[in-house]
């Protein structure tokens, strides 16, 4: 009798074995796309494999560092120390081109403007993310309601303090002045994509519940000076170089790598 092939293959490095339970327990920390149940497995896999791997060159290099105070009553484990020196010891990024911080600013201006300032009013109908009920509830209640504003717009004040969760009902729904970064980020969107005196065009959803949104003033920033965010620039830089390098050294050492039981390639 022929034994049931297992759901998930054994995983090896260099002859090191990598178990299931821990590839599980690193698949929890790996969301998976809808309909992909077998995604979040794979990546916990891979970047096991890829520690594993990074150990191991650490161990061939006879490193022996000091783990680090990561801050106040944490620090670093021996694994974590070992693979943060194999690193320092092998990576030798590229340094920032002076033309390629400036193509950044160029290309991507929106990156660096002034906050964003907005004066925003709403009614939210709260509801836990994780309760779909309550999210349809909430959904179809603001439906209603924005219906009727869209009859009606001066009754925005009216309704949020007759039906809004939020305090700010007690002042019309009106939230003051919020500047970019101050709301969660799908609030921030949706502010962005509407014009100064427009109701939202259908519900916001957000963390908090269900929110019917109307913008009442907005001031976009000016791109600020190359000057004001060359060194914010040449650190963003950096640290692409950095991931460029570490990804080109792990991808050296999977090729010279015995690996069974994943493909690292896919």
């Amino acid at each position: 009798m022929t034994r049931p092939k297992p759901l998930m293959p054994d995983i090896s490095v260099n002859g090191v074995e990598i178990s299931a339970a821990d590839i599980a327990a690193e698949a929890q920390n790996h969301n998976a796309p809808k309909n992909k149940p077998g995604w979040a497995w794979k990546a916990g896999a891979r970047a096991l494999v890829i520690r594993e791997l990074l150990l191991q060159a650490a161990r061939e290099w006879g490193l022996n560092p000091s783990p680090k105070e990561l801050e106040p009553g944490k620090t670093e484990t021996l694994d974590e120390a070992m693979i943060r020196e194999i690193l320092e010891v092998t990576l030798t990024p590229d340094p920032p081109a002076a033309g390629a911080v400036k193509k950044v600013y160029t290309d991507n201006p929106d990156l660096f403007r002034a906050p964003t300032l907005y004066e925003p009013s709403h009614i939210l109908f709260a509801a836990d993310p994780e309760d779909i009920g309550a999210r349809d509830e909430a959904y179809n209640k603001a439906k209603a309601a924005l219906a009727t504003l869209q009859a009606s717009p001066r009754d925005f004040a009216a309704l949020a303090k007759e039906l809004s969760d939020c305090p700010s009902r007690d002042s019309g729904g009106q939230l003051g002045q919020l500047v970019s970064g101050d709301t969660v980020p799908e609030f921030e969107r949706a502010m962005d994509a509407m014009e100064v005196g427009q109701l939202s065009l259908a519900p916001v959803p957000t963390r908090y519940g269900i929110h019917i949104l109307r913008l009442d003033a907005k001031a976009v920033g000016d791109v600020l000076p190359f000057k004001a965010v060359e060194a914010q620039i040449i650190e963003m830089v950096e640290k692409a170089n950095w991931a460029k390098a570490a990804n080109a050294f792990v991808g050296e050492l999977v090729e010279k790598a015995k690996i069974t039981g994943l493909d690292m390639a896919a």
